[in-house]
């Protein structure tokens, strides 16, 4: 089972990277004490830099009096005016995660319950199978195990809607509602059906429209031009979709160029076309602006039209509410276990070292091969942003306060930190609020869609940015 095997890989991996630190790296001898007790922002491995082997953008950095990051390493003065470098943990230890993870439960409990209760009275009013309806002749095609107008249509549409605008609040819950219609005519309860995989692996790949907290990300870091990755990050998270769609289709021999499938993908194409076009012409405010009230607005546009269809049907529209929120309740306490075990397998895998060795490393062969590593700085924002979207934030603002926002570093981060959804939390969440236990080949085909984001995002980054420093 690969999500067992994954899991088990991911604690042995970071007991024995931490082992070895502790053992052989002079300045790790609390790496077992951060890894269980650590918070994020402790640092290790302190020590007085040498200032005769500095690089001069570090010692102008450092005379700035602002704090420089080089890979791993950070350089910045202590209070009694030394120059010191140190490395920062950027994660917390297992027992704060383990916490972490049930608060992330307990606050998804009031969003679960509201959409869930909402999502009740639409299927009560027969609003879920209108949109089965509409949107059955292509579901049909790319998920041929489906009966005709089934409600887990409705259910997908709306997840991948809310996820267009990045409405995460909104997506999450009728996604989970999607993988809980899907699992009632799943055969093998314990094992992901192929129209799970295929719905989860479009999710995952992160298609979202306007990115507007990295903008307003960059906004806040005095970007001249925070807009500017808006083309590039949608190109790259559009491009991670079709991937998905592909690599799941090829898996499960379903042909793509049926008439249907190709008309429906060039036509949202063109409309996401024709809509970046009109929002690259807007300035930042109006981006802004646009997306508060289209996401917001049609949030509350589907509620009013939810009410109106319940009360045009006369179903008892509180009692469905309710029936529904019972349910979301249900749903955000038991994801759970699968939360904290996922969550704290990442964390040992991120406070052992072993992403600082990977980062470090492929800066090192990049530099033998005598090719542009650039593109590195940027790297530890895709890296991590299949683990946890929260730290591939943090990621992404660390690589732009030490480089600029408007840099070659900080532009492909803000890119990659666009491109996906969180893999890995993502596959807890979803099948843990159904069981699933057996995967099959859903991590493998998000991933590699995640890889084909990943080389997009710095082809893109390198044709629209390669002239920044």
């Amino acid at each position: 089972m690969a999500l067992s095997r994954i899991w088990a890989a991911f604690i042995i991996v970071a007991i024995l990277a931490a082992t070895f630190q502790s053992v052989f790296i002079k300045g790790n001898s609390d790496m077992y004490s951060r890894m269980v007790i650590g918070k994020a922002g402790d640092t290790s491995q302190t020590q007085i830099a040498d200032t005769s082997i500095m690089s001069a953008a570090i010692l102008q950095t450092l005379q700035s009096g602002k704090t420089y990051t080089d890979g791993t390493t950070k350089y910045s003065k202590n209070p009694g005016g030394a120059y010191i470098s140190y490395k920062e943990l950027h994660a917390d230890g297992i027992i704060s995660t383990s916490k972490t993870a049930v608060d992330i439960s307990i606050n998804l409990i009031g969003i679960m319950a509201l959409f869930m209760g909402f999502m009740s009275i639409a299927e009560k009013a027969g609003g879920i199978r209108l949109l089965s309806k509409i949107i059955g002749p292509f579901f049909s095609k790319l998920f041929p195990e489906l009966p005709k107008n089934h409600p887990a249509m409705g259910h997908m549409v709306m997840n991948f809607s809310a996820n267009l605008l990045g409405l995460d609040n909104a997506a999450t819950p009728f996604g989970i509602k999607a993988m809980e219609s899907l699992q009632e005519i799943n055969p093998n309860k314990d094992t992901a059906s192929n129209s799970q995989i295929m719905f989860l692996c479009l999710h995952a790949s992160g298609l979202t429209l306007i990115p507007v907290s990295i903008i307003a990300i960059r906004a806040s870091l005095h970007s001249t031009n925070p807009t500017d990755i808006f083309i590039p990050c949608m190109i790259a998270t559009f491009t991670a979709t079709i991937a998905a769609m592909l690599i799941v289709s090829f898996k499960q021999k379903i042909n793509i160029f049926q008439p249907v499938i190709l008309l429906w993908v060039l036509s949202i194409s063109a409309i996401i076309s024709l809509l970046v076009i009109y929002l690259k012409s807007m300035s930042f405010s109006g981006v802004q602006t646009f997306s508060g009230i289209f996401s917001n607005g049609l949030i509350l546009l589907l509620f009013f039209m939810i009410v109106l269809g319940a009360l045009y049907k006369k179903i008892d529209i509180f009692g469905a509410f309710i029936e529904g929120a019972k349910e979301g309740f249900n749903v955000a306490v038991r994801i759970i276990p699968y939360l904290v075990g996922m969550l704290v397998a990442i964390s040992m895998l991120r406070t052992s070292g072993t992403f600082e060795v990977i980062i470090d490393g492929m800066r090192s062969f990049f530099t033998f091969l005598g090719t542009d590593t650039r593109f590195v700085a940027g790297l530890p924002t895709a890296f991590i942003k299949p683990l946890s979207g929260s730290a591939a934030r943090g990621m992404m603002i660390d690589t732009m306060t030490t480089y600029g926002s408007d840099s070659f570093a900080g532009r492909l981060s803000s890119v990659l930190q666009g491109t996906s959804d969180t893999t890995f939390y993502v596959i807890a969440v979803y099948f843990g609020a159904v069981s699933i236990k057996n995967t099959r080949y859903a991590i493998g085909a998000m991933l590699l869609a995640d890889l084909v984001g990943i080389i997009t995002s710095i082809l893109l980054a390198y044709l629209f940015f390669g002239s920044s420093v």
